[in-house]
């Protein structure tokens, strides 16, 4: 992007979904600082809002939208939701959807932010004949994909689903 050129709405929502995370981290950080007075206060505030955005830029490298095509490509056919002859083409879109906007929306369940999703699918959509009540099957299935291993690659209960 040049200087000249304004951030796109995904750079904007990475963004503010980094700045939550460094906020909440900060909010941890300070809480558990408290312990040790006013200096501890600030002191633990900022290691928070160092681990947390530290935390979330490490799941958006951690998605390699390449390899979730590819996953994708060779396994969509398989999905209950696919009919017999769906052309990738079609469900592609939203499954490249759902690996976009994962990050956006760290620690949400895909139903809690559908309907905003549903609202950005015209959008990013592309030559996908699919409306969001047939997408969002495979924009779910994508994201949940992403919430698994995310949840394998860091300890304990991070998208907060009880497993």
């Amino acid at each position: 992007m040049t200087s000249t050129q304004a951030p796109s709405r995904g750079a904007a929502a990475t963004v503010f979904a980094g700045a939550a995370r460094r906020a909440a981290g900060l909010a941890a950080g300070a809480a558990a600082g408290t312990v040790a007075g006013p200096v501890g206060t600030v002191i633990g505030a900022a290691v928070g809002a160092i681990a947390g955005g530290l935390a979330g830029k490490g799941i958006a490298e951690a998605i390699d939208p390449t390899v979730e095509d590819a996953y994708w490509r060779d396994n969509y056919a398989t999905r209950p939701y696919v009919g017999s002859g769906a052309s990738y083409d079609d469900y592609g879109p939203a499954y490249r959807y759902g690996v976009d906007t994962y990050s956006n929306y760290a620690g949400r369940e895909f139903d809690d932010v559908d309907t905003e999703l549903g609202q950005g699918w015209t959008r990013a959509r592309g030559t996908s004949s699919l409306e969001w009540d047939r997408a969002k099957h495979a924009a779910r299935d994508s994201w949940q994909r992403l919430s698994d291993n995310v949840e394998r690659a860091i300890p304990g209960d991070s998208d907060h689903d009880g497993k």
